[in-house]
């Protein structure tokens, strides 16, 4: 087992410390952070390796004269949730989300992904445990809803898990809400 380096000790403690401000009661008067997790250099590891990807080769059983017609998957639509996350820009408000939450299919984390939410009922992202109040809650993320939401997490559902105060200024909400829309 290697010993955790300098830059993994700093990064993890930096994730905690903006987990942590971002539970906080959500402060709207403070400063926006002027760094962020993804503003760090990564350092080279072992278990951080570039490696190619070989480039796919026909098959024998394809001809140029057949066209097989494509069939949507998980594994597609992740693809493309992933390629509209990389496009859409993330505005600097959802700094205090990415504290728990992340923007890429199936990757959940303290909270759960943001990807793909956009029209999807509240507490049905795959391999989150969300609390009962929220999967009773009949949400479906839209602009009316994320706007009350985020505006008032737990007065919108009482008992979520999310321990976060809310987004009061109407600017910034909808910065938020546009950037979820476009995961």
């Amino acid at each position: 087992m290697f010993a955790p380096t300098t830059a993994a000790r700093f990064t993890s403690a930096f994730a905690l410390a903006l987990a942590l401000a971002a539970c906080g009661g959500g402060n709207d008067q403070a400063e926006e952070p002027t760094a962020s997790v993804t503003d760090a250099t990564p350092l080279a590891t072992p278990e951080a390796t570039d490696t190619a990807t070989p480039a796919a080769t026909p098959t024998p059983e394809a001809t140029p004269s057949e066209s097989p017609s494509p069939t949507p998957t998980p594994t597609a639509k992740a693809t493309a949730t992933t390629a509209a996350a990389a496009t859409a820009v993330e505005p600097a408000a959802f700094a205090q989300c990415k504290a728990c939450h992340s923007v890429e299919p199936g990757k959940n984390g303290i909270g759960p992904s943001l990807a793909g939410i956009w029209g999807e009922k509240a507490g049905a992202v795959p391999g989150f445990e969300f609390s009962q109040p929220m999967k009773d809650s009949g949400l479906v993320w839209n602009q009316a809803t994320l706007d009350k939401y985020l505006t008032d997490p737990r007065g919108v559902v009482p008992g979520t898990k999310m321990a976060f105060g809310g987004v009061k200024d109407a600017t910034k909400r909808q910065a938020i809400i546009d950037y979820i829309k476009g995961l």
